[in-house]
């Protein structure tokens, strides 16, 4: 997906989005989510906006899209590969697998394959401390990962 373009239709459908959730107590995280359902991700352009119908600053709400894991502020691929970060998968081995998959794919850590297919993301823990190294494809979790696994996992979703 890309980023809409800043036009009529745009505003409207987050003006939308934002009017759907007034008066509700902490209605930020349920905003960005339906953005993120609407665009695949948190355009940089709807935040200024976002911003100023909740009375937050800028910076404020790019904080929140940031700190999330599970938020975007880019387009990302069709599927998303994440690999644990946390310390029992560091532990486990984890650094020594996420540089024979970045290198496997030829991407880098929040870059998508030039097909599009897949984005790589860091992700700090998964709850599969037990049985590190752990990766994530969509709903598909996966335990004492290591490159062949995660090739696997890859093909299996059509990446």
């Amino acid at each position: 997906m890309t980023s809409p373009a800043i036009d009529a239709d745009f505003l409207l459908r987050l003006d939308e989005i934002i009017a759907a959730h007034q008066g509700r107590e902490g209605p930020l995280l349920p905003i960005l989510h339906d953005i993120q359902a609407e665009w695949g991700h948190v355009p940089e352009e709807a935040q200024p906006r976002l911003a100023e119908a909740l009375g937050m600053t800028r910076a404020e709400v790019y904080g929140v899209v940031s700190f999330y894991h599970d938020f975007r502020d880019h387009p990302h691929g069709r599927h998303v590969l994440r690999l644990c970060r946390a310390e029992a998968c560091q532990s486990m081995g984890a650094d020594a697998l996420a540089e024979e998959v970045r290198a496997a794919l030829g991407i880098d850590w929040h870059e998508t394959t030039p097909d599009g297919r897949l984005t790589l993301e860091p992700v700090f823990c998964l709850g599969l401390c037990a049985c590190a190294p752990s990766a994530q494809m969509g709903d598909r979790l996966l335990g004492r990962a290591n490159l062949a696994k995660v090739r696997q996992l890859v093909a299996e979703a059509g990446a």
